[in-house]
């Protein structure tokens, strides 16, 4: 079944930078979907575009549909908070708030009008252990986020999405700043939580694409080459620009 299905997405900025040229890609619910392909062509804009974030930059030209459960998120009708709600972003580098390791991913929460500490704590817990994160500090959740390191840094933002009952999250480089151990962490993590939620990842190298993929979709200045199933679309890409890329002849 598919969660997102996208047609006719154009989307072109005023500085001409990065844009997207009639995009048809359909997402499948509780899939671990990766977006790959040369910088520049389009990962970051088409993420962006799935949770109205390009509301906030300068774009020229937006057109065609973006269906999540068959409504068009595109809408000017769309209520935005509650769509970020559904679906949540995590962004290349650690972006904790300053705040404590708790408050941080209960800030959230409160914003949306949630006071019911039992209710906080409840999410708040049950978010740190869903990203493998409760039991390294459960004893230290009054201590500032920045004192983590920067592959917990990045799992406390995920909690922090997490916290929210997304439905959705978009990722966009999310080990790129980290180590290989934190980074592995983060690829499992990712893996498992896919059995439960939609997710939608531009990784920062064609070897992770390839270790995670369960489908993938490969972009090239702008425009959508081709979308299959991971072990295909890195072991027998029908196209020569995807194979070309993915043996590393270019990018």
């Amino acid at each position: 079944m598919n969660k997102i299905v996208i047609e006719d997405l154009s989307v072109q900025y005023s500085d001409g930078t990065e844009s997207l040229k009639n995009i048809n890609l359909s997402i499948r619910e509780n899939c671990l979907t990766v977006l790959f392909g040369p910088a520049g062509g389009g990962k970051s804009t088409l993420l962006r575009t799935l949770n109205r974030l390009n509301d906030l930059a300068d774009v020229r030209l937006l057109k065609g549909r973006v269906l999540l459960d068959g409504v068009n998120i595109l809408d000017p009708g769309i209520n935005v908070t509650e769509l970020r709600r559904k679906v949540g972003m995590v962004f290349s580098r650690p972006t904790p708030l300053p705040l404590s390791i708790y408050e941080n991913v209960a800030y959230g929460l409160r914003v949306a009008g949630i006071n019911n500490r039992s209710r906080i704590h409840e999410a708040v817990e049950s978010s740190l252990r869903q990203v493998v994160l409760w039991d390294e500090v459960d004893d230290r959740l009054n201590t500032p986020a920045f004192s983590l390191s920067g592959g917990q840094q990045q799992r406390l933002c995920m909690a922090r999405v997490l916290a929210l009952k997304p439905e959705v999250i978009l990722l966009d480089e999310p080990t790129s700043a980290l180590d290989p151990i934190a980074t592995t962490k983060i690829e499992n993590l990712l893996q498992e939580l896919s059995s439960s939620l939609t997710i939608i990842i531009a990784p920062h190298n064609t070897q992770q694409a390839a270790r995670i993929a369960a489908m993938g979709a490969f972009f090239l200045q702008g425009e959508l080459i081709e979308s299959a199933p991971g072990e295909d679309i890195f072991m027998r890409p029908r196209d020569k620009r995807t194979q070309d890329y993915v043996n590393g002849r270019f990018g």
